[in-house]
Parts: structure tokens; sequence; C-alpha cells
């Protein structure tokens, strides 16, 4: 994901974020970017600036406090869960780096965009990637949470940590592996012709990748998990649901939420009205942007809300970092137990 079109109104440089098109004459590719007559403004001004640097300033130490803390409960318990939730946390560290960062603040308002062009076409690949890696992840987790509570027989006898770090690196290589295409994408803020063949497959390959694929995995596991718990209990008092359960809704649901506009947005500039053309197009991708990139520093939040032990292991990392590590200066509370065990899951159900 290129975090497009950030530029504030005014004379156009001819350097303005250069993402060719690769349908487009090579001859083109070698020179600048050509002005666009009646380019629409952006009207949100620095706002974008100062909310992906509030963004990068607290998310990043954030998650960088949650891989710690989900480090030490993945060593301690060896559940898979933590495996899939802490690569979770590392890409989502990866998209605020890659993206927040480099793409929008150092291209973006630092160098003023003014990149060599197959810099920009690299910083793509890594964009993209980072995004598939960080949903895909996420769906791993979700296949795992549908295995543990739907069949918990067979996760038992078939997950383990090295299973869970085979399938990480799996998704982590396949996401770079599909990126790749994505170093001919073409900002939609420079897309003043209709959009080529190559332009409308890589804009409806990133939809279908990370939204609607992950989205209807998402769907049809936690439905399952639903009627799976509610079945349980039929006949009896309303079914509670368990810490890893409420985890997984809330980290999909999130990204549901938070994901939907820029998709939205994307898909309208596709076939309704440019970007470039239309203030409000242009206004709309721009918080759009900004609303899917608030999903990279939700988590810890939510982790904290659902889980006591994740609260109690974010205290001790905290304590360990001001004072020396002796055993006496270890939280209470901390005991390496079974962490989030939703109450009432047969055994091998929980996170």
């Amino acid at each position: 994901m290129t975090l497009e079109g950030q530029e504030t109104a005014g004379p156009l440089q001819t350097t303005l974020l250069p993402t060719a098109n690769g349908s487009r004459p090579s001859q083109e590719l070698e020179g600048h970017w050509p002005e666009i007559p009646g380019r629409s403004p952006c009207v949100a001004g620095v706002i974008p600036v100062i909310y992906y640097s509030i963004l990068l300033g607290l998310g990043l130490p954030v998650n960088l406090l949650t891989t710690v803390a989900l480090a030490r409960l993945a060593a301690r318990t060896r559940k898979p869960s933590y495996h899939y939730l802490l690569a979770l946390t590392a890409s989502d560290i990866v998209t605020q780096v890659v993206i927040v960062f480099v793409g929008f603040l150092l291209q973006g308002a630092v160098l003023a965009r003014e990149v060599p062009r197959a810099v920009v076409r690299s910083a793509n690949i890594l964009e993209f990637a980072a995004n598939h890696a960080s949903v895909w992840i996420a769906v791993l987790l979700t296949v795992d949470r549908y295995s543990a509570l739907c069949h918990p027989l067979h996760h038992r006898a078939a997950s383990s940590p090295g299973r869970s770090r085979r399938a990480i690196a799996t998704v982590l290589g396949a996401a770079l592996l599909t990126g790749v295409p994505f170093y001919w994408w073409l900002d939609v803020w420079r897309d003043a012709d209709a959009p080529s063949l190559l332009d409308e497959v890589l804009k409806w390959a990133h939809c279908l990748t990370v939204y609607f694929i992950p989205c209807g995995v998402f769907l049809a596991a936690n439905s399952a998990i639903i009627w799976r718990l509610r079945r349980r209990s039929h006949g009896g008092p309303r079914p509670r649901v368990g810490k890893s359960t409420a985890i997984l809704l809330g980290v999909t649901t999130l990204f549901a939420l938070l994901w939907a506009p820029r998709i939205f947005v994307m898909l309208y500039h596709l076939y309704v009205a440019p970007v470039h053309r239309d203030w409000r197009v242009h206004l709309a991708l721009d918080v759009a942007n900004m609303t899917a990139m608030l999903n990279t520093a939700v988590n810890f939040g939510l982790y904290c809300l659902v889980s006591k032990t994740f609260r109690a292991t974010v205290r001790e990392v905290i304590h360990d970092a001001h004072l020396p590590c002796t055993p006496g200066s270890r939280p209470e509370g901390t005991a390496a137990g079974s962490v989030l065990k939703p109450p009432g899951l047969p055994k091998g159900a929980e996170m």
C-alpha cells in the first residue's frame, strides 16, 4: 500500500512521487512525470503529516513493547497462537517503518518526493509485501483458532511451535513474492488517463489479496466458531466467549472496519471518479489511508483490554527495563500458566 497523494496544493514538482505504469513506453519512464492540469488540491494540508508522526511516535514503541511481552509468553507457554500474534505484531512494525516512516514521512514530507523512480518502485514491493504479510498472518491465527475450537483433538495432535514457525515463514515468503508485481503499481494521483488493463488488474489484485479474500476467511471461520460455542451450550446458559476468541474477533473485526474505507475509495477511483480530478475523492483517500494505518497500532489496546495476563506481562517488561533483573523483581501474577484459556473449552483450544 503506497500512501500516495499527500502533496500540498500549489505548483507541481515534476518529481512528485513517480510511481510508473508498466504499460507506458519505456522512453517515458526515463523522464519526469508530466504535470496534470486541473489537479485536485490536497485539502487535508499538514494534518496527515501530524497524524502519521503521532502514529509512528506512539505506535512503534507500543508495538515493540507488545513484541517483547508476546515473546516472553510464547517462550513460557510454547503455544502456537502466541507465535502468530508475535508475527502479526512484527509485521505491523515493518508496515509502520516501510510505509509510514519511509514511504510517507521520509519520501513525502522530508525529501519532498524528490526520490529516484527505481527507489520508489522498489519501495512499492516492500510496502505491499508488508501489507500482505500482516493480513495473511491474521488469517493463520484465524485458522489456528478455528482448528482449536472446532477440531480440538486434531489441533492437539498437529499443532506445535515448529509447525507454526514454518507456516509463518511460508506466509512471509509468499508475501514478498506477491509484492513483486506491484513494482508497476500506478499512482492513483497521477492516473490522468483511463486505467490500462495492467492498472486494473493490479488494483483488483490489491483489493482481493488484502481485503476481500481474508475477510471471507474471517467471516467463515468466526461464524463457525460462534455457532460451535452456541451449540455446546444448547439448552443451557448463554455461552461465555473466551479470551482467545475475543482477541480473534477483535483483531479481525478491527481490520475489516479500518480497511474498508480504503478499498471502497480505491474502487470508486477506478470506476467512478479519479482522485486527481475530484478534491472530495482526494480527501476521502487521504482519510482512508490514515484509517487503514491505524490498524497497525490498535492491537496492543485490544490485548490489554481482554487479557489480564498480557497486562501483567507488560508490567513485568516495564519493571525489568527499570530495575536489575533479580528473582524478586518479577511482579506477582505472571506465572507461566495457561494465559488466555477460555473457560469451559476443551484442552488445546486455549491461546
